[in-house]
């Protein structure tokens, strides 16, 4: 694979170990995707009236679910009426009617992209070391715009050292057929392959302005890449974007035509607003980060962004902050900024709330690896859903890269923090009058989400798979088994706690149907000190 952006050196707890600085460097979804075979299981068993010998099991419950897979690379999620729609990076689109059954459909862009985008392409992104537009359309953003009473995409447009480009395309359906419009914001301004002329940087910073700061990846130097647009409760459209190296930052756009407001300054202020950028939200340092999406649930914005590099050794990982204002600042659980002050590695770093590990529960089918690239929305139900791609350890169907999307429930737990459900989507509903005492105690699988258990298994590639635990719920309110210590539930509802090593994590206890034969379990999901714990009974 070719690289598109630079490799850093990271050292990892164990081993030194090399990720590559780019997730957009992947080249084997260029093409369409193709869905994989449809699952097919077996329907819930029969419940029965007689009461069962102590010596004879229980019949074995299971979720009558199907799932249809799709790979689509960096989802970004909008609904329409009742289909949900993803869209993704090499022109990759999928539907749904259900989060689990997905369909690959095409757009009038997979057929005309070179007409549709030469102009940004040609004038700006296109260089002889990266000569073809196919491979360089990348993690695009689909949202309604109310004035406009059209459907706005946003798409980075990359090129070869970070001269990229965002540009903005409308449709009157979701579907299309999708009209160029223009361009939202520049990075790069190579002055000898790139010409800033070429931009509306001049435009912004006034004429012959010193753009030497754009030109530092310890400073301002990104790529505009990865948009993520929304309205906040004002009304106001906004735009967060950027990359690797300095940081994710945040523009206001014309709700009017969509495009960049040039009525809105900002001034420049070392690791907090940029004149052209806008606010500073994340990042900078030539720290990973990209993949912003920002979406707001009860008094908080909530900040994803991704991590490492995005192959399955990677280390790629999804990490949340909040903040009350859309324009920050966003911090995590322990007040930790998402903006950095310094270099650091902050793969193994306890800086964000980390949603999920490497991990493999002995239900799974597969290793998942590689979380990242993700979008976020609140269903008309109230569910809260999490849209990723994954990788596996080891691959699949022969494929080392291989990735489809995953959906999983987000839940807001009782100190108003996301965290996501053990398991992916299956119709579940978190219950409100919760369970039984009887129904949560027994035998678990522990997965704690913490950057610093990472290992690295000796003769994989693998970077940071975490290791399950065993543990037990016992009915004296103790925990036993690799780790100890206490736990509780409060009745009539599903909220619980659970006390390891001194670290109290709050959240739920839920029933889900497991990812291999589609098993209810009881699992929880719960948070403490920036540190998520997932559990799933055995």
């Amino acid at each position: 694979m070719k690289k598109k952006w630079i490799t850093f050196l990271m050292t990892a707890i164990v081993t030194a170990s090399v990720v590559t600085g780019c997730k957009k460097e992947e080249k084997e979804q260029t093409s369409e995707p193709t869905p994989t075979t449809q699952l097919q299981v077996t329907p819930p068993a029969e419940s029965t009236t007689q009461p069962q010998p102590s010596a004879t099991k229980a019949p074995v419950e299971k979720a009558d679910v199907r799932y249809k897979r799709v790979s689509v690379h960096d989802p970004s999620v909008i609904k329409v009426e009742d289909t949900y729609y993803i869209f993704g990076s090499h022109m990759a689109w999928a539907k749904s009617k259900d989060l689990m059954q997905w369909e690959i459909f095409q757009t009038n862009i997979n057929s005309k992209y070179k007409d549709i985008f030469q102009e940004p392409w040609e004038s700006y992104a296109k260089t002889a070391s990266n000569p073809e537009v196919k491979g360089n359309l990348w993690a695009p953003d689909v949202i309604y715009n109310e004035a406009m009473k059209k459907y706005c995409m946003y798409m980075s447009v990359n090129g070869d050292d970070w001269n990229s480009v965002i540009v903005l395309l409308t449709a009157d359906n979701i579907e299309g057929p999708y009209e160029y419009v223009g361009p939202v914001v520049y990075s790069g301004f190579n002055t000898e392959n790139h010409p800033a002329e070429k931009t509306d940087i001049y435009k912004v910073l006034g004429e012959g302005a010193n753009l030497t700061r754009y030109q530092s990846t310890r400073n301002t130097k990104l790529n505009a890449i990865d948009p993520c647009v929304l309205y906040d409760d004002e009304g106001t459209l906004w735009m967060t974007f950027g990359s690797w190296f300095g940081g994710i930052y945040m523009l206001k756009l014309d709700a009017n035509t969509g495009l960049r407001d040039y009525t809105t300054t900002y001034t420049t202020v070392p690791n907090e607003s940029d004149q052209y950028y806008g606010y500073k939200l994340a990042g900078g340092f030539e720290v990973s980060g990209e993949g912003p999406y920002i979406l707001k649930v009860g008094d908080y914005y909530y900040l994803f962004l991704s991590y490492g590099g995005l192959t399955a050794s990677g280390g790629y990982q999804m990490r949340v902050f909040r903040s009350e204002k859309i324009t920050g600042p966003y911090v995590d659980q322990t007040g930790n900024s998402a903006i950095y002050k310094n270099n650091v590695n902050n793969l193994f770093s306890e800086i964000g709330i980390r949603i999920m590990c490497s991990y493999k529960f002995s239900a799974n089918i597969e290793t998942h690896v590689a979380q990242g690239h993700n979008s976020v929305f609140v269903d008309d139900d109230g569910k809260i859903f999490l849209i990723y791609h994954t990788r596996f350890a080891g691959g699949k169907n022969g494929i080392e890269e291989a990735h489809e999307v995953r959906v999983q429930q987000l839940f807001v737990n009782q100190d108003g923090w996301l965290i996501a459900a053990p398991y992916e989507y299956s119709g579940e509903t978190l219950e409100k009058e919760g369970y039984e005492e009887e129904q949560l105690l027994g035998e678990y699988e522990l997965v704690v989400h913490n950057p610093k258990a990472y290992y690295q298994k000796t003769g994989t590639k693998q970077i940071g798979i975490i290791k399950t635990q065993n543990i037990t719920l016992n009915q004296d309110k103790t925990v036993s088994g690799d780790v100890t210590g206490t736990w509780s539930y409060t009745e009539n509802t599903s909220e619980m706690t659970i006390t390891i090593n001194g670290v109290e994590y709050k959240g739920y206890f839920l029933k889900q149907a497991t990812e291999g034969v589609h098993k209810i379990v009881m699992t929880f999901t719960a948070l403490g000190n920036n540190v998520c714990v997932w559990g799933s009974k055995k």
